[in-house]
């Protein structure tokens, strides 16, 4: 049962903020860099690319690459995604209806139930489907064969993918954070799309303020946009970036309000932790599932927290932040 999908809520779903093909993708140099040797091969043999993993936090553009992938094999795209696929025949009947060399791309792929997950193992490896005819004893299993296609997969927690899933993706990319230089030149394309006048040192603020998610970045832009026409004269300057990331609530270090609740709270209701996430989930009124996709991989990258076996503890760096006195600080 096929549902439509979500609506990206800040608007990043526009195809006009998208990169159009592989040479305007900004970041991830070393992932294009091999992607444009693959996809030029599998063209060369006139054969299907072979399926892909990507994983990261989300808003690094996983999506967007996944598009880019199709656009550059001169194949169409079919999006799902893994919550989308309750049965093992709506995935049946998505693969059966594949052309040859077409993309299938499923996002939250480590959200897919066992159930699917076990016919796309075959179709992956052999590309075959086994469909089950008729009920009760009298039911037949018949082998129906699928043209070679391309499965990207795109994950935020690839630590629960099965190990079986995880190994038929000859091509895996693990996406990193994106420097506030790259953020930059996705802002100001974003700008120059959108047609709004954006400063140099506007764009570089924002950048440095957006979590290394350019998700994020346009998110902020499309904000500092609104108080430039209200607030501003039209153009987005350093006072108006400033203003809006002020009324945001986003500090110097990009940290929102969310995530100065998550280290106040492990700093002063757990002591600095060890914390388990669900405790914390509690305490802050937040799903831990939203906790550990969003908020912790900046924490951590940024040097504010850190996952033990224990739970999360506060690093030395993130007590500093939230102006909690160490020992180890008074020297």
């Amino acid at each position: 049962m096929t549902q439509p999908r979500e609506v990206d809520p800040i608007g990043l779903d526009d195809p006009a903020l998208r990169p159009r093909n592989i040479d305007e993708y900004v970041g991830q140099q070393e992932i294009i860099r091999n992607l444009k040797v693959y996809i030029r091969a599998a063209k060369q043999r006139g054969e299907a690319l072979d399926h892909v993993l990507l994983s990261g936090p989300p808003g690094l553009g996983k999506t967007s690459l996944a598009h880019i992938i199709a656009e550059e094999l001169g194949v169409d795209i079919r999006p799902t995604s893994g919550p989308v696929l309750e049965r093992g025949g709506d995935l049946a009947a998505i693969l059966n209806s594949l052309a040859p060399r077409e993309v299938l791309f499923i996002d939250e792929i480590h959200r897919m139930s066992r159930v699917v997950e076990e016919v796309l193992y075959p179709a992956m490896e052999d590309f075959r489907i086994d469909v089950l005819l008729g009920q009760g004893p009298g039911a037949q299993s018949i082998s129906i064969d699928l043209p070679r296609f391309t499965l990207i997969g795109a994950t935020t927690r690839s630590g629960l993918l099965t190990r079986p899933l995880r190994d038929r993706f000859p091509i895996q990319f693990a996406m990193n954070f994106y420097k506030a230089a790259e953020l930059s030149q996705i802002i100001a394309r974003s700008a120059k799309r959108m047609q709004l006048p954006i400063t140099e040192a506007a764009a570089i603020e924002l950048a440095r303020r957006s979590r290394g998610t350019p998700r994020v970045a346009n998110r902020l832009l499309r904000r500092a946009r609104d108080f430039a026409q209200v607030e501003g004269s039209g153009t987005i300057d350093l006072d108006v970036t400033r203003l809006t990331l002020q009324r945001l609530g986003i500090d110097e270090e990009g940290l929102d309000k969310m995530d100065r609740r998550i280290l106040e709270t492990i700093a002063h209701k757990f002591d600095g932790g060890p914390v388990g996430v669900a405790n914390l989930a509690t305490a802050i009124g937040e799903e831990p599932d939203t906790i550990e996709d969003v908020y912790e991989p900046f924490l951590i990258m940024r040097g504010f927290l850190q996952r033990t076996r224990q739970g999360r503890v506060l690093t030395r760096h993130g007590l500093h932040h939230m102006g909690v006195v160490t020992p180890g600080s008074m020297f």
